[in-house]
């Protein structure tokens, strides 16, 4: 079985987990998707609700957020591996409305063991996690976005090199009239550059240490 059909057979599975109570609420379950070879994980928390439509992670305006700043570093989405802690939604209603709210740590503990296949199976080097709630479970429970974003932390079960960033939605909430939105735009182009340079970096001394060998 080929990487391709091994991602097709956890993505098969995941649609009838029974692990927590958001499958009693969800329309469809979001597995990760992009290139299964890539080196450059992107973990966000959950589904949107476009994503939960499509039933694929970061579309809608966030998606398309996504796309520019991937763009801007010449790649795309077909080039890395996206994906999310939680595969479906979680979300409150009010006034009539279902609104996103962030994971429950019990949802992400159940959820863990499809982002665990997930990384066993792509084995990136790098892990750009994609906002607090990612970055809280992947580095550490104390993280924080404000004073950590951009670090590198090797210390940890899921990849070699991983940081963090803000999530294209939070920048999409900033003020579009003032300078806000568009410094957060600037900073998740950095810090997906950093992210494509750090994962070139080690395939390249990996590549190296082969041919010392």
């Amino acid at each position: 079985m080929n990487s391709v059909e091994k991602v097709e057979s956890i993505r098969h599975q995941v649609q009838f987990c029974q692990d927590c109570q958001l499958a009693r609420t969800r329309q469809r379950t979001v597995f990760g998707s992009g290139n299964p070879a890539s080196k450059l994980m992107i973990v966000a928390e959950g589904p949107s609700a476009r994503d939960e439509q499509t039933g694929q992670p970061f579309t809608g305006p966030a998606g398309v957020l996504l796309d520019d700043v991937l763009a801007e570093n010449q790649l795309s989405r077909e080039q890395v591996w996206l994906t999310n802690l939680l595969k479906c939604r979680a979300f409150v209603w009010k006034d009539g409305q279902s609104n996103n709210r962030p994971p429950k740590s019990s949802e992400i503990r159940s959820c863990n063991r499809w982002l665990s296949q997930e990384v066993s199976l792509i084995a990136p080097t790098v892990i750009l996690c994609m906002g607090t709630p990612a970055a809280k479970f992947i580095i550490r429970p104390s993280f924080r976005l404000a004073k950590e974003r951009g670090i590198w932390f090797s210390d940890n079960g899921y990849a070699p090199f991983v940081s963090a960033t803000y999530n294209p939605a939070y920048v999409l909430r900033m003020p579009g009239l003032g300078k806000d939105f568009y410094q957060g735009r600037r900073l998740l182009v950095e810090d997906i550059a950093e992210a494509k340079l750090k994962s070139q970096e080690v395939s390249v001394k990996s590549q190296l240490n082969l041919f010392l060998d």
